[in-house]
């Protein structure tokens, strides 16, 4: 199965282009404040500075009490009316100041014998009641001729209106260059910072890319793979990649559980099959033996007999086992309560002595020794111990049984001085229906010492090796097992 996870990086979508966007529209949004406020600034001073000069203007006119009549007769004497009232002639530069005097009915005066000039009219039309702006006071933007001034005025004590503009085509000239300016410099700042936002954000989320391609890999059957770890990874990233790696353990483990559990389960099911069909075979052969009248003989037919009725109980056997394994796969609910171990051993000890008379039997379980257990589940695991060393060794092989107390758990241990196992057979003792070397038994033996080991919340280990018979230790809690 070919699986393809999407690629977290391409496309208008991806988190990159989506970061690096937002970067960037809010640095054109900061641009684009900063420069409005700095225009607004610069503007704000600069007519601050235009106003001054013009209100300053004004100020002196009105406070020097003079009359239009005096004005013209001491520009005479100064000449300065070519100051006063520039000409303006095709072709000559547009005047930073204007200056027009206007009588009560809003006509253009002469001054210092100069006629008006066209930006003197202009300035006089522009204000069709001069008595506003001189009450007023604040200068106010007007256009004269297409060009921007700023304008005021005052009246002189003959009641004649002086009129004042400064032009600020240049200041606007200058705020203009100064938007330019910051256009071109906030766009190469924009370039530089998504220049610099793509480099950083594919650095940061490298991480990421590599949770992608681990579950891609994952998805593709390689259970064992893991997302490395960064060289300067973020916090949260990093509790992410710890996160994602401890869940992929989590799903490799239960994968294998999964896996070696329908592996047992198969070949459980195929050796409880074997195990079930050698005895029916052997009772369905001889039954067809007899239907066939082939048993003439009565010693043939209680021969027959007497086989059906082994394969039977070897069968029931088997059953019961089965059926004591599936209960402990259930965890049943066990009867607890204070049973000697030391008389399940000695009585142990003495039925193989009667079994076979012939092998040397040492018990070490003087005394009471109680625990909490199931006695019946006890009883069972004992008797199984004694059972596999009755079944696999030589009748002449000593054996012993000891329990002992020690740091609160209980310890029962069933040693021979058989032929002992190897490492590959050891490891696999307590397998079901396994048999070392194909012996007799059903194999089931020890399978079920170790679930009712389990259990009672104990353990149980092996010691055995080529010639060195085996060892059989089994470890109980003293107190009843708390129920997991």
């Amino acid at each position: 199965m070919n699986i393809r996870l999407p690629n977290c990086e391409r496309g208008a979508h991806s988190l990159r282009a989506k970061l690096t966007l937002a970067n960037l529209a809010l640095l054109s949004l900061g641009i684009v404040m900063a420069t409005a406020v700095s225009l607004m600034g610069m503007r704000h001073y600069l007519l601050a500075q235009v106003d001054a000069e013009l209100t300053k203007s004004r100020d002196s006119l009105s406070s020097s009490q003079l009359t239009m009549r005096q004005i013209n007769v001491l520009s005479s004497l100064a000449g300065i009316g070519d100051r006063l009232v520039p000409q303006q002639q095709a072709g000559s530069p547009k005047p930073d100041t204007v200056f027009a005097a206007v009588d009560r009915r809003g006509k253009v005066l002469t001054i210092a014998g100069y006629a008006p000039t066209a930006a003197q009219r202009a300035l006089a039309d522009a204000f069709q009641d001069p008595t506003k702006l001189t009450k007023d006071g604040t200068p106010r933007d007007i256009s004269l001729r297409g060009d921007s001034y700023r304008a005021t005025g005052t009246q002189l004590t003959d009641g004649t209106y002086i009129l004042i503009a400064a032009a600020t085509g240049n200041l606007h000239h200058g705020m203009a260059k100064a938007l330019k300016l910051d256009l071109t410099f906030g766009s190469l700042l924009l370039v530089l910072l998504a220049t610099l936002t793509m480099i950083s954000v594919r650095r940061r989320l490298r991480p990421l890319e590599d949770m992608v391609e681990t579950s891609t890999a994952i998805a593709e059957g390689d259970l064992t793979r893991r997302v490395p770890s960064s060289h300067h990874p973020t916090q949260e990233v990093e509790q992410l990649r710890l996160a994602l790696n401890s869940m992929l353990h989590q799903v490799e483990s239960a994968y294998r559980t999964r896996e070696r559990t329908a592996a047992q389960l198969r070949r459980f099911v195929a050796d409880a099959s074997h195990e079930l069909r050698t005895p029916l075979s052997a009772i369905r052969g001889y039954l067809q033996l007899y239907d066939k009248g082939m048993l003439t003989e009565p010693d043939e037919r209680r021969r027959a007999w007497d086989r059906m009725n082994a394969e039977a109980d070897r069968m029931g056997h088997l059953v019961d086992e089965l059926l004591m394994l599936a209960r402990l796969d259930q965890r049943p609910e066990l009867r607890f309560r204070n049973v000697d171990l030391s008389r399940l051993v000695r009585d142990a000890a003495e039925d193989l002595r009667v079994q076979q008379p012939e092998r040397p039997v040492t018990v070490g379980a003087d005394g009471s020794l109680l625990v909490r257990a199931d006695e019946s589940g006890l009883r069972q695991l004992v008797g199984n111990l004694v059972t596999n060393v009755r079944t696999h060794t030589p009748a002449d092989t000593p054996v012993r049984l000891g329990v002992e107390r020690e740091d609160g758990v209980v310890r029962l241990c069933v040693a021979d001085q058989g032929p002992g196992l190897c490492e590959d057979d050891a490891a696999r003792i307590f397998d079901r229906f396994f048999r070392a070397g194909g012996g007799a038994g059903s194999g089931l033996g020890l399978a079920i010492v170790q679930g009712v080991v389990q259990a009672h919340g104990g353990e149980v280990a092996v010691r055995t090796a080529p010639g060195e018979g085996l060892a059989v230790t089994v470890t109980l809690p003293t107190r009843t097992p708390v129920p997991s």
